[in-house]
């Protein structure tokens, strides 16, 4: 992407309709959905027509559409696809790529609103759920029933099961148990015409025929729209015992964490903040943590006894490395500790306007990254405070900027572009769980290349053949 073009708008795809079309379909809309179910109001579409992308301009919606069951989606969607309407799907709106933003014109279905657990099968260990349940919801009632659903995106107090399998959200736990995707077995997705596809199964295994499933894990609703999962769970964990490691300087964190896990250890989460990152979320709430730690890592063991030892050792590979460690017995202290993790994007809103870039290379690599990505500010003339999944590799530079300074802004997205030129260069992605959506669509051709690309358009003109399905996020189709 040329770094000085302007960006990316979530624009008009040439074979979307036109007003009369438009109108044509909230007319009929109207007469098919539930009382409420439709929603004009200019106040409300204006509330909900972007996600929390910063430096990705949404569209101006036609309407909203808050679905109650899979029969709305669908009924939306086979108007939608006779009149050539987009149709943005949507539900808490978390989002940092775009992928839920408004196009020109378009509906926004929310399903946020559908949010039933349908059945929790202790025998079998898996859920059946719409698409609305909040995942905290969700893995708060699981484990009324001694089970546990591991991943666990920062935004797990807001963000929805279908948004999290819609995007293959990652969270804290990754690092032992996966991304979403490791958990979803089946799903209900709507496609673009309105058909209804049940896919996958509830069973532990079962190799039948293509695995529809994981197509639709991560397509931000650009193929179909997810209703109902069904979801993996795990017997509960043990009581997890945690420690924290202060270091001189971000690399040394990086050289420990690679130190840790060459052994073999998988803690159950492993968390690195970066100074500045520190600074910003200490502003928002006193953390305790010593003023002149250059980085913190948050580890965490839920192996029962074998814990304090996996401590032991995160403990001794920091002190090679030049840290100091405190483990704590007291689970007060600990989820005090996870909450500072999980506070860096509210600190952040609450200093300005940033881009979270989502950037994910070989754990042996997170330290050249992290030294990049420091290059890269002091070019750019930007400040990128740093958090990171450390034990996956996965590192989110958030690039500040002040959207009233033009030049402040252009420079930011120019250092935003960098870091993923950068992951890609270090053998890496440019999202390892945020999503593409209509932020990185661009990047996402060079990650591609031309033959993956035009897999992926095969793929989406094969379910969309009109581009009505979240047109310009992802792959966009040449018109």
């Amino acid at each position: 992407m040329d770094a000085g073009t302007d960006p990316p708008r979530a624009a008009q795809h040439p074979d979307a309709p036109r007003e009369a079309g438009t109108g044509a379909a909230l007319a009929e809309l109207a007469g098919l959905l539930p009382e409420g179910a439709l929603v004009t109001d200019p106040d409300v579409l204006e509330a909900h027509r972007g996600d929390r992308a910063h430096f990705s301009t949404p569209g101006v919606p036609a309407a909203l559409v808050r679905a109650r069951g899979t029969e709305d989606v669908s009924a939306v969607l086979r108007v939608a696809a006779r009149h050539r309407v987009p149709v943005v799907p949507q539900a808490a709106r978390t989002g940092l790529a775009g992928g839920a933003n408004a196009v020109d014109g378009c509906v926004l279905l929310s399903v946020e609103r559908m949010n039933r657990i349908l059945d929790i099968d202790t025998v079998d260990q898996v859920a059946v759920v719409e698409a609305g349940v909040v995942n905290a919801e969700f893995s708060r009632a699981v484990a009324r029933h001694g089970l546990f659903y591991p991943p666990d995106p920062s935004s797990w107090e807001m963000s929805t099961l279908g948004g999290n399998a819609a995007t293959n959200a990652g969270g804290l736990c990754c690092v032992k148990y996966g991304v979403t995707g490791d958990f979803v077995r089946g799903m209900t997705v709507v496609l673009a015409g309105g058909e209804v596809l049940h896919t996958g199964r509830r069973t532990a295994k079962g190799v039948a025929g293509y695995d529809l499933t994981h197509l639709f894990v991560g397509s931000e609703g650009t193929l179909g729209v997810i209703t109902e999962l069904v979801l993996a769970l795990r017997p509960a964990a043990g009581t997890p015992l945690t420690a924290v490691g202060f270091f001189p300087t971000t690399a040394a964190a990086c050289a420990a964490v690679s130190d840790y896990m060459a052994d073999g250890t998988r803690p159950s989460l492993l968390e690195l903040m970066d100074r500045p990152i520190i600074d910003v979320v200490s502003s928002y709430r006193d953390l305790g943590f010593p003023p002149d730690a250059g980085a913190v890592l948050i580890a965490q063991s839920d192996r029962g006894d074998l814990a304090p030892g996996d401590l032991k050792r995160f403990a001794a590979a920091a002190e090679r490395c030049g840290g100091d460690t405190l483990v704590s017995g007291d689970p007060a202290e600990a989820e005090m500790l996870l909450a500072a993790r999980r506070l860096v994007g509210t600190a952040m809103e609450s200093v300005g306007s940033y881009l979270a870039d989502d950037v994910c290379v070989p754990r042996g690599r997170l330290a050249e990254l992290v030294e990049g990505v420091a290059a890269i500010a002091e070019r750019h003339g930007v400040r990128i405070p740093c958090v990171a999944h450390a034990g996956d590799g996965n590192l989110h530079p958030h690039v500040m900027f002040d959207p009233a300074d033009e030049e402040e802004a252009a420079r930011a997205h120019r250092a935003f572009g960098a870091v993923m030129d950068l992951g890609l260069d270090l053998g890496g992605t440019i999202t390892g769980e945020h999503g593409v959506g209509s932020l990185k669509r661009d990047w996402l051709a060079k990650e591609l290349g031309p033959v993956g690309l035009r897999v992926h358009r095969d793929v989406k003109r094969a379910l969309d053949p009109y581009n009505i399905l979240n047109p310009g996020k992802v792959v966009d189709l040449p018109g």
